[in-house]
């Protein structure tokens, strides 16, 4: 693979030969996954990022020229902060039943790349279909948990759970009491979904998001998991629910977009 110089001076050829101009950027170190067939580039910071990745097409003619299978640029601050997010992570859960997740944890401070150990979570677990439904239950499977997933009427047609009543909005900021007493009903002591935040303990009950509790955004979580959109929908919890994750640095702005214009053109 070639080097960060040769890798830099290959971006400015495609940036001139598109009309971009010749905005400075700093990469600190490309990484390359031999396995997955990916490359990592990581910046000095979210500014050298913005301007290496122009509107997506710059990335995309540098994967068809190294022909490689996926381009994706991270920011030395972006792993940083990843990092004093796990951290903060591991401290929550040593000595609890959430011990399971420490490879987890250890992994993800080395990504890039995202090589996860083999887990076993042996704790009975209540997946509620909320946004990210797709990758929920992914995450459970791959993790090797015992788990039941739940989800709103009709909101998730193509994939497989327990109808249970609720608003649309819960899609977004699902009630932690409702599914604290529905984890108690089942026998669960762990429950899965999109909350607005990583983790918390309510009458002994884990709620989790392993999503911000491991600091994986959105874009990661696609080609992880994949991802279905909810035929269902709160319009306005929608708007915050995805400004909160860009604020957050989980979600990029023009994915957010995307989502929000889908939902917009089916309200006219």
């Amino acid at each position: 693979m070639l080097a960060v110089e040769e890798i830099q001076e290959l971006i400015r050829q495609i940036r001139e030969e598109h009309g971009f101009p010749d905005s400075p950027f700093r990469i600190d170190e490309v990484r390359y996954d031999e396995g997955g067939d990916k490359l990592f580039i990581i910046t000095h910071d979210r500014t050298d990022k913005s301007a290496l990745i122009g509107n997506g097409l710059v990335i995309g003619k540098l994967r068809e020229r190294l022909g490689v299978n996926q381009v994706t640029v991270y920011s030395n601050l972006d792993l940083e902060v990843k990092k004093k997010k796990l951290e903060e992570a591991e401290k929550l859960i040593k000595g609890t039943e959430l011990e399971f997740l420490l490879p987890i944890i250890e992994a993800e401070k080395r990504f890039p790349p995202r090589k996860w150990p083999e887990v076993k979570g042996d704790v009975k677990t209540l997946v509620f279909l909320s946004f990210n439904a797709k990758a929920l239950i992914g995450f459970a499977e791959r993790l090797n948990l015992p788990y039941k997933a739940v989800g709103l009427k009709y909101t998730f047609p193509e994939l497989q759970y327990g109808p249970i009543e609720g608003e649309p909005g819960e899609l977004l900021f699902p009630s932690e009491g409702k599914l604290v007493e529905l984890a108690k009903e089942r026998g669960a002591e762990l429950v899965l979904a999109d909350f607005p935040f990583g983790l918390r303990w309510r009458d002994g009950i884990a709620l989790l998001n392993p999503f911000r509790f491991l600091h994986i955004g959105f874009f990661e979580l696609k080609y992880l998991f994949g991802f279905k959109l909810p035929t269902v929908i709160d319009y306005d919890a929608l708007v915050r629910f995805i400004a909160e994750l860009t604020y957050e640095g989980l979600m990029e702005s023009t994915d957010g977009a995307e989502i929000i214009w889908h939902y917009w053109r089916r309200r006219k």
